[in-house]
């Protein structure tokens, strides 16, 4: 499986990864985006932007690196920059399939996305993905499965997914939403010839939303690695949205409240991969600082404090505009 290299890795970011959601496409949902990417969102600006990311994650230790078809363009970014360093052969690098992107290189469209788990739309992306990635793709997940996905039924896609498997292609899924535990104990019984058929799963987890963890811990039990994903909860964790809380704690470590949030991550036993959705160098930096937060238990307790019910946490989720 290749995400055995992270777990020989010797950086002590190994288990930090970077995800390309942010800064694939001009539009998204993340606070702060005017701040961070400014006025100019052209193609060759965000091209430029995501390989700067791209050496200073890997520089830095970072080895795995998530796109998805619809985060606009950047599977082909990453493509690019894995082209231009054929030297590069210790990156894990993971996909996603199941939404359309409808954006047309627009912050302000109708609609950004359209999801669709059917078997058709995996044959197509499937495809588009191959022609950009190529052999260099290592996992393929089914983006944001929920509870009555289609995707955790279809017979005929769980045979054409584990036909990739015997491929060598990981295959996985992600999660959204507030039922997401019971999307992940139902995609733990999908099999295929008595198999299970997926090795990953890539959930929402941070200190306001933490309801999935459970499920998480069964998932990593059953041998699948744990991708963590919105740890800063789209930048409401950092500052200056951040709470209080977590503003006094980030304070007392001398460190940024972003490099907090995803510290409580790390920490978590089941937590394989935890994604940085930076849009800046600066921002990834603090990120990965991370990686040396020691939190004791008043300070667990304290940001313990901060957890929301999951249904409000994605309702208020889906009112954040894209931008």
């Amino acid at each position: 499986m290749p995400f055995a290299r992270l777990a020989h890795a010797t950086t002590p970011t190994c288990h930090i990864g970077l995800g390309l959601a942010a800064v694939g496409r001009p539009g998204y949902i993340n606070l702060g985006r005017d701040e961070d990417l400014g006025e100019n969102r052209s193609v060759d600006a965000l091209r430029s932007r995501t390989h700067e990311l791209l050496d200073a994650a890997y520089a830095q230790g970072v080895r795995y690196f998530d796109v998805a078809r619809s985060y606009g363009r950047s599977e082909e970014f990453l493509a690019d920059w894995l082209n231009a360093r054929p030297d590069i052969d210790d990156v894990v690098v993971g996909s996603k399939w199941g939404y359309t992107y409808t954006a047309g290189w627009s912050t302000d469209a109708e609609q950004h996305e359209v999801k669709d788990h059917g078997l058709a739309t995996y044959e197509r992306q499937r495809a588009e993905t191959d022609a950009l990635l190529g052999d260099r793709l290592d996992l393929y997940q089914i983006h944001s499965v929920t509870p009555d996905s289609p995707a955790l039924t279809d017979k005929d896609l769980h045979a054409e997914l584990a036909e990739a498997a015997a491929g060598g292609l990981s295959i996985g899924f992600s999660t959204s939403g507030p039922a997401q535990a019971d999307a992940i104990r139902a995609a733990l019984q999908v099999t295929v010839d008595g198999a299970p058929l997926f090795r990953t799963v890539q959930s929402t987890y941070n200190a306001l939303e933490t309801s999935a963890a459970p499920a998480l811990a069964e998932a990593h039990d059953a041998g699948l690695t744990v991708i963590v994903k919105e740890g800063m909860a789209n930048g409401r964790l950092a500052a200056p949205h951040a709470p209080d809380v977590l503003k006094a704690i980030a304070d007392e470590a001398g460190l940024g409240c972003d490099a907090v949030a995803l510290a409580l991550i790390l920490r978590q036993p089941w937590a394989g991969v935890v994604l940085s959705g930076a849009a800046t160098v600066t921002q990834l930096a603090s990120n990965l600082h991370a990686a040396v937060v020691d939190l004791d238990v008043d300070q667990l307790t304290r940001l313990a404090t901060l957890v929301e019910e999951p249904r409000a946490y994605w309702e208020r989720r889906g009112q954040l505009p894209w931008h």
